[in-house]
This record gives structure tokens, sequence and C-alpha cells, in this order.
């Protein structure tokens, strides 16, 4: 079994940078083709997933259903964007003019969650996917998803920093021989 990992298509706060973690942006008309492309793609891939879940925010979800699986889905609440706090909405450049060195993975943000929290969902989305008996699709966020991978592969939940992760962008988690691995990274459906 795979776990298949779809980052949501572009929006205008991710193309601009900006944290987005729990404000409903939509798709960007960019964001709708890849959704598209991604769900073509999948279709030819993973033909019939044993599970496939969605965060509720509307980018994941609205990717979700232009790719083909809305009426599969399972919303998924373990599945939204890290909680930025303070931070939502602004870019690291801006965070830096009052925090220099400030990174989300080491330093956190203030009135949201810690690395750590977004591992403990990481971790559950993982236990269903075992649990699911077959290939699972997981329709999600950038920063969330860099930690299930990291997760995924027994790395603490900051080890997503090394994994970067585009919009639109599949990932998938599987195995070798007995060792949970990352068998694709950052890929890009054809158009």
């Amino acid at each position: 079994m795979n776990v298949w990992l779809v980052r949501h298509g572009a929006t205008q706060w991710s193309r601009s940078g900006r944290h987005t973690g729990r404000t409903d942006v939509p798709l960007l008309p960019e964001g709708e083709a890849q959704a598209r492309a991604v769900g073509r793609w999948l279709a030819q891939l993973v033909p019939d997933p044993a599970l496939v879940l969605t965060s509720p925010l509307s980018r994941a979800a609205d990717t979700c259903r232009l790719a083909g699986y809305e009426t599969r889905a399972e919303p998924c609440d373990d599945l939204v964007e890290w909680d930025y706090g303070e931070y939502e909405g602004r870019t690291t450049d801006d965070i830096r003019i009052q925090r220099p060195s400030w990174t989300l993975w080491a330093d956190g943000v203030p009135g949201g969650e810690t690395a750590s929290d977004v591992g403990r969902r990481a971790d559950r989305v993982v236990e269903r996917a075992l649990a699911a008996g077959g290939d699972v699709l997981v329709f999600s966020h950038g920063h969330f998803l860099r930690v299930l991978g990291a997760r995924w592969v027994g790395l603490p939940p900051a080890g997503g920093r090394v994994l970067a992760l585009g919009a639109g962008a599949v990932s998938v988690l599987g195995w070798e021989r007995e060792t949970a691995v990352l068998s694709r990274w950052n890929a890009t459906a054809p158009p």
C-alpha cells in the first residue's frame, strides 16, 4: 500500500508566500488546472484507492473535488494546515523584520501550534492510512504534508523542514520491503 499525498493547488496566498493556516482562501484558476491535472494522473496511477481523505478547508477540498474524488472523500480535521497563530497571513520576510532568524520549524508561532502538535495529528493520519487495507489518497496542505512525510519515515515533526513541497504537487509514501520510505516527492502532474 502507498499513501498518495496531494498538496492543494495554487492560491493567491501560496503564490505570495503568506502563511495560510486556517484562513479559507480559494484556489486560483491555475490551482484549479493543477487539480484537474492531478486527477487525470491519479486516475491512471491509483484507480481504486481504499481510502480518500481531505482537509475540510476549501482549497484542499476543492482540489479533491476537481481531481474527481469528491464522492469518495472523507473530511478529516487532522489534515488542516498548521495553525500559524499570530503569524497567519504574514510572509517569512515580514516576520523576520521583528525576528531576524525566525523559522517556523525551530521557533514555532505565538498563539498557534508547535511542530509537535502538528506531528501528533500527522501520526493519527498515518495510523488511519495503515489501517485502510490499500492505497490511500490524502488532500491537504504544504507544511502539514511535510510533517506527515517526516513522520512516515520516522523523523521528528521538524524534519519536514527538508521536504520542499510546491502547490499542486504529488508525493508518495511507500515501502522498501518493511521500511517506510518516501517513494516520490514533490512531483508535478503532467498537464
